[in-house]
């Protein structure tokens, strides 16, 4: 490629949607405005045409641009960011726990701290070695905890996932509130194809019951990414989790 943006083991059309990410985000290209066509872009980064397409595929499905019978064009601004909620490629689901609960109040913070015994093998830690935790709080109408999730990072996912790893230890702290919806997504255009599995329970006593989820997410080379655990209160518990990488 002419203008390599990303290490040279991404795929190309990844490389070339970087390149013209940072050109719509950057205003480089003002909103409403046409992108240079095809047979342009194909020069630009001495790529094939099905490259272009698919870079310029992503770029839509991340809602950056928008395409007609005329070409394609840099989208209103709105749609680029100043929306309501983040746009994300067909299929992959907001992080942690699906669509469930946008209109609802929510908490998140990040800490940076040591995961259970149990866990930091699974992650690709030492025993008492520290890695990126974020908690999530979805509140029902009167202000009882409906949801509770907490994910714990691995140390392939903070070097592999760019938006990931600039939350470092510096920068993790109690009471930060980051919005980490679109981090399916992130992992996606870093080039990885997701897989999750899940277990599903139920907790007593009675008095404390509540739905339990696991969820471990690998890549298509068997690492893993993330663990979550999700626990629902007894009288609400709606579960819309699914994607494919």
């Amino acid at each position: 490629m002419a203008e390599p943006h990303a290490s040279a083991a991404l795929p190309l059309y990844l490389q070339v949607a970087a390149a013209l990410r940072d050109d719509l985000t950057g205003r480089r290209v003002a909103p409403g405005s046409r992108l240079p066509s095809e047979r342009s872009l194909v020069d630009r980064f001495q790529v094939n045409r099905q490259t272009v397409r698919s870079a310029l595929r992503l770029l839509r499905d991340e809602g950056l641009v928008v395409t007609d019978r005329r070409g394609t064009y840099a989208a209103a601004s709105d749609a680029a960011g100043g929306g309501p909620g983040p746009v994300l490629a067909p299929g992959l689901l907001e992080f942690p726990s699906g669509r469930s609960g946008r209109d609802r109040p929510a908490e998140a913070a990040l800490t940076w701290e040591a995961p259970p015994a149990e866990t930091a093998g699974l992650l690709g830690l030492l025993p008492g070695e520290s890695s990126l935790v974020h908690r999530q709080r979805v509140f029902g109408a009167d202000g009882s905890v409906e949801r509770h999730a907490v994910s714990r990072f691995s140390r392939y996912a903070l070097a592999e996932v760019p938006e990931l790893g600039r939350y470092r230890r510096s920068e993790a702290r109690v009471g930060r509130r980051p919005d980490l919806r679109l981090l399916y997504h992130w992992m996606h255009r870093a080039g990885l194809r997701l897989t999750r599995r899940e277990s599903i329970g139920v907790r007593a006593p009675a008095a404390t019951a509540c739905l339990t989820v696991h969820r471990e997410v690998h890549d298509q080379h068997g690492h893993v990414l993330e663990v979550t655990d999700i626990r629902f209160a007894p009288e609400s518990a709606p579960l819309t989790y699914e994607f494919t990488g």
